[in-house]
């Protein structure tokens, strides 16, 4: 998935308001099988049995078939998603956010995310943002009266911001998780960033050994 620093993301926003939304609605799972690595693909396959029927015909009453809502996300639109409550249940598959990163998508703010796949959002770039209840529900309402309205998340500050009524949150992230999306590193890119740390470090102390 495409590697981008993360700062502060003004975005309008795509309010899916479906609780429980699990993997399988996130990404069927007949795209499993797939042996692409092509973000394409998967973010065709977001959400693609609500979006479409049996016969990939839109679904006109989906929310991202609706006027104000089907653009495909792009800077400063829709790269946030409104979810529902428990976001990412179900399977573990890593192809769920594989889908939400490939269609375009940054942000996914919540009141509850499914532990593994919030992590696998994170490992994918994808930004998993807990707010409370209340303020989830002013989002959705904010959002569903006016497409056009914009949500800041602040992510040096680690605040979320609804520009409209101008309420914020504040929201936790992992600190060393923090630090690669503000600079564009996954695991690997961390490592290699720290070679002469670990180095410096293996030369003071002796290699580790283990003994079975």
């Amino acid at each position: 998935m495409a590697k981008e620093k993360f700062d502060i993301i003004q975005s309008t926003c795509i309010p899916v308001r479906i609780d429980n939304c699990n993997t399988d609605l996130i990404i069927p799972a007949r795209y499993l099988a797939a042996t692409t690595c092509d973000p394409e693909f998967f973010g065709e396959a977001f959400m693609h049995d609500l979006r479409f029927d049996a016969e990939g015909n839109p679904v006109t009453d989906f929310v991202m078939n609706r006027s104000g809502y089907c653009e495909k996300p792009a800077k400063g639109v829709h790269e946030i998603i409104i979810g529902g409550y428990n976001w990412g249940s179900g399977s573990s598959r890593e192809h769920a956010a594989w889908a939400i990163a490939g269609y375009g998508v940054r942000v996914v703010i919540s009141s509850s995310f499914a532990d593994i796949h919030r992590n696998n959002l994170l490992n994918c770039f994808v930004l998993p943002v807990v707010v409370s209840g209340a303020f989830l529900q002013e989002l959705f309402e904010t959002v569903e009266a006016d497409p056009q309205a914009e949500v800041k998340v602040d992510v040096p500050a680690q605040t979320v911001t609804n520009i409209v009524t101008g309420h914020s949150e504040k929201f936790d992230i992992n600190g060393y998780k923090k630090y690669c999306l503000m600079n564009a590193l996954d695991d690997i890119d961390f490592l290699l960033e720290n070679t002469a740390a670990t180095e410096a470090w293996e030369t003071e102390h002796g290699h580790c050994r283990y003994v079975l």
